[in-house]
């Protein structure tokens, strides 16, 4: 498995697991053995995905040794704060059952999540996160938080996929020392990625799916991912991406495909910022 070395030094597989929406604990708990026994080692869930406890149970399952393992989670914005913040690290920390997280991330840019910063800065320094990062954060607020506080994010992870490629984004965090993550690397199949006459004409030329492709051509940008599935076979497809590389013809290509709009949702809509923020988890 390739890695990404963190600003801290802190190394990162560049291909995990995601278990966003697989709400079914026993069907997350399956997912996350296959993942490992196929050779993952970086899980990524977050507390308001409300599976924490089965990612946990299947890490302990699986027998892989804790050291091997990366294992991600993520600050919902109703504990964003100091105080809340520290709280909401050790339930989470609970559920999974372990007593360090290999990278913790504010979820949303929205609420405290200053105040939560400083307490993930505090909890990073007392060793009990090896790395801090954010998520869906756009490069002003990136920029921002970046600029005012002691400890640069190791990771933005935000959506990126053929059809919202982030390379602006991606320019600005390679200058500002932060690693590139990608959420809904397959956009949920919108655009009819997975029968795109692009992506399928490429994976024809390497015996890949337009599925592989679209990993390939992230991991050939630097870009982590965290592909979901639940199916076993698309589980084992998803990381047989080491063994071809695209062409820069291809990657080219691809390139193309680039709308420069979210798939699914505007972080500068007011009405969606107001619609996250009051989302609230039994958590």
């Amino acid at each position: 498995m390739e890695q990404v070395t963190l600003h801290n030094g802190v190394e990162m597989p560049i291909l995990g697991l995601g278990v966003y929406q697989v709400e079914d604990p026993a069907v997350c708990e399956q997912s996350v053995l296959a993942a490992l026994s196929a050779g993952y080692r970086s899980i990524d869930t977050a507390a308001a995905y409300l599976n924490e406890e089965a990612v946990g149970r299947a890490i302990k399952k699986s027998g892989v040794p804790r050291g091997e393992l990366f294992v991600t989670t993520k600050l919902w914005i109703q504990d964003a704060g100091y105080e809340s913040a520290k709280r909401a690290f050790q339930r989470s920390l609970d559920r999974l059952g372990l007593d360090y997280l290999d990278l913790y991330l504010i979820h949303q840019p929205f609420n405290d999540y200053y105040g939560a910063w400083r307490a993930m800065e505090e909890l990073y320094h007392e060793g009990r996160i090896r790395a801090i990062g954010v998520s869906n954060f756009y490069p002003d607020r990136l920029v921002d938080l970046i600029d005012h506080n002691e400890i640069t994010p190791m990771v933005n992870q935000i959506e990126a996929h053929p059809f919202f490629q982030r390379t602006a984004d991606q320019q600005l965090m390679q200058q500002r020392g932060v690693a590139m993550e990608s959420w809904g690397s397959f956009a949920e199949g919108k655009n009819n990625l997975f029968s795109n006459e692009t992506l399928c004409a490429i994976g024809e030329r390497h015996h890949k799916s337009a599925a592989q492709v679209t990993l390939r051509w992230l991991v050939q940008r630097g870009i982590i991912c965290i592909p979901k599935s639940v199916h076993q076979e698309r589980i084992e497809a998803n990381i047989d991406i080491f063994d071809f590389s695209l062409t820069d013809e291809e990657m080219a290509q691809i390139a193309a495909m680039d709308t420069g709009r979210s798939s699914f949702l505007s972080h500068y809509d007011p009405e969606t910022v107001s619609w996250l923020g009051n989302v609230k988890y039994d958590i």
